[in-house]
């Protein structure tokens, strides 16, 4: 299954690319970011983008992904860090500079080996996150995304189960059964080159 989900991530992101290449009316430079931390641990990640503006509501291209964690776990003296590296693509549109919906698939080499330790490790991690949330272009100069990421995947031995934001407990003793594979992430696109600033709908309407 893992394989297959690799292969399907490399095949639409070359399609995508060719595709781009015959239509593309721009280019973009993105970069988002995260961070959590806790008294035992953190996780700051950094995932760089490429965006071909196919119109403009729709921007597609290839990402990384660069992770750093690190971990101090109560029952242990020991203290873990490691870093995690990934590639894949994303696609978003954008409706009225108000929001954003998407995906962003990706692949990610996981030298995590102690958030679930009942799972059988995995050398190499798939992530799909459904996406959506706030998104607002400034001027022409830069666009600002903010919006939760849902993960369709959610591997147990996933580099990112340390940032997600929703759990379920026991109502009896109060501890995590389950955890909803929900995460956060702030991205921010530069426009390449000369472009003609775009009159807004939005804008119109004010």
């Amino acid at each position: 299954m893992q394989r297959i989900l690799v292969v399907s991530v490399l095949i639409i992101f070359y399609q995508n690319s060719l595709l781009a290449q015959k239509n593309v009316e721009g280019h973009e430079i993105g970069i988002d970011a995260s961070f959590n931390a806790s008294s035992i641990g953190g996780v700051l990640e950094l995932g760089p983008k490429f965006g071909f503006r196919m119109n403009e509501n729709i921007i597609l291209g290839p990402t990384l992904r660069y992770q750093r964690a690190w971990s101090q776990p109560y029952y242990s003296t020991n203290s873990f860090s490691y870093n995690n590296l990934g590639i894949g693509f994303f696609l978003h549109g954008r409706y009225r500079n108000v929001v954003f919906g998407g995906f962003e698939a990706e692949v990610l080499r996981n030298k995590n080996v102690f958030i679930d330790t009942s799972a059988i490790f995995k050398k190499f991690v798939p992530t799909i996150f459904l996406c959506a949330g706030f998104s607002k272009e400034f001027n022409g100069i830069v666009r600002l995304n903010a919006g939760l990421y849902y993960d369709l995947v959610n591997s147990l031995n996933s580099p990112f189960r340390s940032a997600y934001k929703m759990s379920i407990k026991d109502p009896t003793t109060g501890q995590i059964v389950k955890r909803i594979p929900v995460i956060y992430r702030i991205s921010f696109f530069f426009p390449l080159g000369n472009k003609k600033k775009e009159i807004r709908e939005s804008d119109e309407d004010e």
